[in-house]
């Protein structure tokens, strides 16, 4: 149970597998979630991107070099950063559109058929507030990969997304999987702080991560890059036993 600060009583956290009338609901967390990367990658990523940064400075002296007008080194600056969103908005879409093609589209057939997947909800007061899912590949050293973690912005800081990443755990502990792993490339803290909680190790980082449906254009190349962290997480040696807030 959680206790949520806004109504000061005690609420029940139900994590259960998908059912066919949870998927309007999925689909609406999933898009949220992934909206949110947008501005993520678009702005806060670019503090993690020194070379970009690089990049964008010798853009501008170059600019001014070339026009001699103090108004570039103002106005490009600005041009930068929406040309940050528009090829972050442009890469998510495409990514969005690589999900719906695939798993996410069918999530009773790439999901729920197969003993070694699963994607679960996260219900509260009757509400889908959270998405997770698990692949097992027991051809990978026998790993379960966690994806499609996604939590209701309203619901956050609660303990949806610990609860999620619990059941993802469990059912590889269930199954004799020996590691849990997953891949993010959100700048969020928040984020990393619940991966961490749930006894997970960042094992490795990506830098100039190619998202599933980008078309790495040279406009993508400028303006978007992210870092990709690995995270693994030994079942057999994972202690967590507190329950967390995220």
């Amino acid at each position: 149970m959680i206790k949520n600060g806004r109504k000061n009583r005690l609420q029940t956290i139900v994590v259960r597998e998908f059912e066919p009338k949870d998927k309007a609901e999925v689909h609406q967390i999933f898009y949220e979630g992934l909206m949110e990367m947008v501005p993520d990658t678009a702005f806060r990523g670019l503090k993690h991107h020194p070379e970009s940064l690089l990049l964008y400075t010798a853009m501008t002296v170059l600019c001014f070099v070339i026009t001699m007008c103090w108004w570039v080194i103002g106005f490009l600056p600005a041009i930068v950063l929406c040309g940050r969103y528009f090829c972050s908005r442009h890469v998510i879409h495409g990514y969005l559109e690589h999900a719906m093609s695939t798993d996410m589209g069918d999530i009773e057939g790439f999901y729920m058929k197969s003993p070694d997947a699963c994607l679960w909800v996260a219900v509260l007061e009757g509400k889908v507030v959270g998405v997770v899912a698990a692949v097992g590949q027991q051809k990978s050293g026998g790993a379960v990969e966690l994806q499609r973690m996604s939590v209701d912005r309203k619901c956050r800081r609660c303990g949806v997304g610990f609860a999620l990443g619990q059941k993802v755990l469990d059912f590889a502990a269930a199954h004799r999987y020996s590691f849990v792993v997953l891949g993010t490339t959100a700048y969020s803290p928040a984020a990393h702080q619940l991966y961490q909680r749930l006894g997970f190790r960042c094992v490795g980082v990506t830098n100039g991560y190619v998202t599933p449906g980008a078309r790495w254009s040279l406009l993508e190349r400028i303006f978007y890059r992210v870092r990709h962290h690995h995270y693994s997480l030994d079942v057999q040696h994972n202690k967590i036993t507190s329950n967390g807030q995220q």
